[in-house]
C-alpha cells in the first residue's frame, strides 16, 4: 500500500492509499517540489524550496535558477525513479507552476505532468 500525498483518512476511516503506482509517483514528485529545505525534522535537505518563488522577483535568470534547483532535487530524491528530461517553472503572481517531463524508469514510459500551488 503506498499512502495518499497529502495524507488524510478516507470514507472508510483508514488510511488513504494511491489507487494506482502512477498516482503515487505524482504525489511523490509533489513533495519534493512543494516542500522547502528544513520543513523535515529527519531530512533537513528534502525539497526543492519553490515556495520562495512567489516572493521573488520575476526574472529569466530567477526561473533558470528555479529550473536548475527542482532538476537537481528530483535527481536527488527520486532519481532512481524517474530520469528527468525538462523541467519549467512559472511563477505568475501567487501562483507557481510547474512542468515536469520524465521516463517512469520501472515501466520506461515518458510522462508529462503539471503542478501548480498558491503560495
Amino acid at each position: 500500500m503506498q499512502l495518499k500525498h497529502p495524507f488524510h483518512i478516507d470514507r472508510r476511516g483508514r488510511t488513504a492509499a494511491a489507487d494506482t503506482d502512477e498516482e503515487h509517483l505524482r504525489d511523490l514528485i509533489e513533495q519534493v517540489l512543494f516542500t522547502a529545505p528544513g520543513e523535515r525534522v529527519n531530512r533537513p535537505t528534502f525539497g526543492s524550496g519553490l515556495g520562495q518563488l512567489a516572493f521573488a522577483p520575476n526574472s529569466e535568470a530567477l526561473a533558470a535558477a528555479a529550473q536548475v534547483g527542482v532538476q537537481a532535487a528530483l535527481l536527488q530524491w527520486l532519481g532512481d525513479r524517474i530520469q528527468v528530461e525538462a523541467v519549467q517553472v512559472r511563477s505568475e503572481e501567487s501562483t507557481v507552476r510547474v512542468t515536469v517531463q520524465c521516463i517512469v524508469r520501472r515501466t520506461l514510459q515518458r510522462r508529462l505532468m503539471t503542478f501548480t500551488r498558491e503560495v
